[in-house]
């Protein structure tokens, strides 16, 4: 049985951490697997969330969305300078993993992503029928 361990809950907003980094690893010995960082802030448009990655490039980030679901994951892998060995490494490379499940006012379709400087930044907008509207009133 696999054990879930709750990270950080944020219903309201739509986005509700899902699991640990642990569930979701693999069974490198020697990758080092962490949950990044994350702050999720929301406005009416829908939700932002940031994930500290640092030492993950683009070619090493997946980022999986379906219709409840949002996964990240990034690999960091730590290099040796050429013509040198390792004689001994407890970790050898670095693995982010996290993963959220979306509430149904947001729309996974439409997600944005960017990498800059170690954090990545998504822009989950809500659904059109979700978006505050201004109703014109008209006189007479």
């Amino acid at each position: 049985m696999e054990e879930r361990n709750e990270m950080a809950t944020r219903q309201s907003g739509g986005v509700e951490s899902a699991s640990s980094a642990r569930d979701q690893a693999g069974g490198d010995e020697n990758v080092a697997t962490m949950a990044p960082a994350v702050d999720i802030s929301e406005n009416e448009q829908g939700i932002t969330l940031r994930a500290e990655m640092p030492g993950v490039s683009k070619d090493r980030l997946e980022v999986r969305a379906d219709r409840n679901g949002l996964s990240i994951r990034g690999d960091v892998s730590i290099e040796m300078p050429q013509g040198m060995q390792a004689l001994y490494a407890d970790v050898q490379a670095t693995r982010y993993v996290r993963s959220f499940t979306l509430s149904g006012e947001l729309d996974p379709e439409r997600i944005d992503a960017q990498l800059k400087d170690g954090v990545l930044t998504l822009q989950i907008p809500k659904r059109a029928e979700f978006q505050p509207r201004r109703i014109e009133v008209r006189a007479g």
